[in-house]
């Protein structure tokens, strides 16, 4: 991979950064592409959002990790990448969406199976975003004595393991209940999301080893969660609002949640297993204000069944002040 690697930088030159980032981007397309091929195929709109996406969109950031353990750097900076990447998704990914598009939870039609669909589809979302509340207090309860170590680690693994086991039961029980079954050709999507995916692995390597070793004053290592984390959401960009425009509520929100689950627990508790992560108070109050941000969605998911355009231009507003002071 390394030989790869090192031809592509001579090929590319001086343009080696955009290609990197070309590249990852139309990694990033073929994945989604062949997620909708398995839409296609039987697989039901909230698996598709809370079982299939989150991996293959998240896989940036789980990467990221491998790639930072690799060049050996600075270990906040994945706090910062996973805050930064739940953050846009719930602050802007899902509200942008919604102000053009409208995001609707509510069932096409008034038929007895349409309602009944809408309905699991509201509390399967519901259940999700009571996840992501609980794994950002977990990870604030473990960050507590200012770090999180191994064994803290191998706990928030254990606990999306365990929160996935969960999903696949409810897929199977489902599929058993109705009769029905995937189609055989989802493995050749899942083989194609592969094959993409080890290009989704050159570029990460190249965008971290180029940001590690560049000295501009906005493009440099002490900005590399908060780049990182910005650059891996574009997939997920993609994914909302295509759905969105399709009127696909259901699979914008629960890719964009599930999504979040990649990010924390499970590429922290990954990270922590082989480097220690300490843990600022900042990031501890950014985990509080995440929850309470996933505690509004939780909210209009099951009173207003949706997003409304007054809660997500509040939330919209919200995102662009946490930018600010960011950047600043």
């Amino acid at each position: 991979m390394e030989q790869l690697q090192a031809q592509i930088e001579v090929w590319a030159g001086a343009w080696a950064s955009p290609v990197w980032v070309n590249l990852f981007l139309l990694s990033s397309l073929l994945i989604i592409w062949r997620l909708e091929c398995l839409s296609k195929r039987g697989v039901e709109g909230t698996v598709l959002g809370t079982l299939f996406m989150p991996y293959f969109s998240g896989l940036g950031n789980l990467i990221f990790v491998f790639v930072l353990i690799k060049q050996a750097g600075p270990p906040e900076e994945i706090a910062i990448n996973a805050w930064t990447n739940n953050f846009t998704n719930l602050c802007f990914l899902l509200t942008v969406p919604a102000l053009i598009w409208g995001l609707r939870l509510g069932a096409p039609s008034r038929s007895k199976k349409a309602v009944r669909v809408a309905t699991l589809h509201r509390l399967s979302l519901a259940l999700t975003l009571l996840a992501m509340i609980f794994f950002c207090l977990v990870v604030w309860a473990l960050g507590q004595d200012g770090s999180i170590d191994r064994f803290d680690g191998c706990v928030l693994v254990a606990l999306f393991v365990f929160w996935q086991c969960f999903h696949v039961y409810e897929v199977l029980k489902e599929n058993t209940r109705t009769g029905q079954a995937w189609h055989p050709a989802i493995l050749i999507d899942l083989a194609i999301i592969l094959a993409a995916s080890f290009i989704t692995l050159l570029s990460v390597d190249g965008i971290v080893a180029r940001i590690l070793e560049s000295e501009h004053s906005f493009v440099s290592p002490a900005r590399l969660g908060l780049l990182t984390g910005w650059l891996m959401v574009l997939p997920n960009a993609i994914l909302a609002f295509y759905y969105a425009a399709r009127g696909r509520g259901e699979v914008v929100y629960s890719s964009q949640v599930g999504d979040g689950h990649i990010c924390i627990p499970l590429a922290i508790g990954l990270f922590a297993i082989f480097r220690e992560i300490p843990v600022s108070e900042i990031f501890q109050q950014g985990l509080l204000f995440l929850a309470a941000v996933a505690a509004v969605h939780l909210f209009t998911t099951i009173v207003f069944k949706g997003l409304p355009k007054l809660i997500a231009l509040a939330l919209l507003g919200l995102y662009g002040v946490s930018l600010y002071w960011q950047l600043v």
